[in-house]
């Protein structure tokens, strides 16, 4: 049988990334490819307690249908939490349950465009968006990014040339692949580029709790006063990722949309998991659980940059993260950073990202390759990046 698939499916490809984590089952190679939570940050004793608690007590709520918008009381304690402690939320705003992040990206691409619309990104950018906005056949333009974040000047010219934009997508915090942290300057004149051109922002910040160096910056949301924003959360990086819940904060109208979406999704997200969350945000030290996950990742960052700067040829460059879980590392140009990546997998059993897994425009060849520190050990960690610089060594 010759299977006929769909024009927004047939076009998209496996993700590099997941690909890249079969070959990093092998028991033998050293994986800085993931971007999972470091094994040691889980709270699995909190949530083993919590989970015996929901259902001895209220079993029937966690396992029953549940309201599509989410837990109540989890909607109320994000709510609270996110305006608390970073001042996001006007009258106009909702907030949304999410299975992930990734469920709220995806849903919102899928109520505010149309094929052939444009969404601006950072380039590079997060895979697994991409992909999401590939998938509903949007034209996609990628801004090049600086070491404060997206070049402000592009996106002016990006937004004047292409009128039909209907969001921007950027991940102000510690950005995934890159790890670079977009200036307050730049957040401010983003939105203020949001406004002019009235198109809206989708505020990716999975990583917004994980800074362990620096000053905090105020997210674009926080600046919304023309509901032109909406900002997607994760408890995926900092209680668990396969719990898979997300939330999503825009203006009423728009979460009316996403509802209706999401109903024909999954009708809601994992009620247990709901349930869970809400009780470790207001029965336990949510803020003393946040500070230990900055001290893990703070030591496993420090520890990858300074065997970096040990082994690492002169000639390659990489960005030195505040926050969040990656390195973003570049070669030189008479490099094939394709072959550095093969020969690093297959003849050093270590496992990293290829750039080009996270361009904008696929197939535009990159010399950069992402790292990932939270999930190695520190003894992969010394390892692994000494056999990197090894090979950069020979190669550079």
């Amino acid at each position: 049988m010759k299977y006929n698939f769909s024009d927004r499916i047939s076009a998209l490809q496996p993700s590099a990334i997941r690909e890249i984590l079969k070959m990093s089952s092998d028991p033998q190679v050293i994986s800085l490819a993931a971007g999972n939570p470091a094994p040691e940050a889980f709270p699995t004793q909190a949530i083993a307690d919590i989970s015996k608690q929901v259902l001895e007590q209220n079993p029937i709520g966690a396992l029953q249908y549940s309201l599509t918008e989410g837990y109540p009381a989890l909607r109320n304690s994000m709510k609270d939490f996110t305006f608390n402690q970073y001042g996001i939320g006007k009258e106009f705003d909702e907030l949304i349950i999410v299975s992930g992040a990734q469920q709220g990206i995806e849903l919102t691409c899928k109520v505010l465009c149309n094929e052939g619309d444009t969404i601006i990104c950072e380039n590079p950018s997060f895979i697994g968006s991409l992909n999401s906005f590939r998938s509903y056949n949007t034209n996609l333009v990628g801004i090049e990014m600086a070491d404060d974040g997206i070049n402000t000047d592009e996106l002016e010219k990006a937004l004047a040339s292409h009128p039909n934009t209907k969001f921007i997508y950027v991940i102000p915090n510690f950005q995934n692949p890159t790890g670079k942290t977009m200036s307050y300057e730049k957040r401010k004149r983003v939105y203020e580029l949001a406004k002019e051109y009235q198109v809206m922002i989708l505020e990716d910040n999975p990583y917004g709790d994980l800074r362990f160096e620096g000053e905090d910056l105020p997210s674009i949301k926080s600046m919304d006063t023309e509901g032109l924003v909406i900002y997607v959360g994760s408890f995926s990086k900092v209680l668990s990722p396969g719990m898979r819940v997300g939330y999503l904060i825009a203006p009423q109208d728009v979460i009316g949309k996403v509802v209706v979406a999401k109903q024909c999704a999954d009708v809601h997200s994992n009620m247990l998991a709901q349930i869970i969350c809400e009780k470790f945000m207001t029965s336990y030290d949510i803020e003393g659980h946040l500070n230990r996950l900055k001290e893990i990742y703070k030591h496993k960052c420090t520890l990858m940059l300074s065997e970096m700067d040990r082994h690492f040829a002169s000639s390659v460059h990489y960005t030195r993260p505040q926050g969040g879980l990656f390195i973003w590392c570049t070669l030189p140009d008479h490099v094939d950073m394709i072959d550095f990546c093969k020969r690093a997998v297959t003849d050093y059993k270590v496992a990293v990202v290829p750039g080009s897994a996270f361009t904008v425009e696929e197939g535009v060849p990159t010399q950069s390759f992402r790292i990932n520190f939270s999930t190695p050990t520190d003894e992969q960690i010394v390892k692994g990046i000494e056999i990197l610089g090894k090979i950069t060594q020979e190669l550079c």
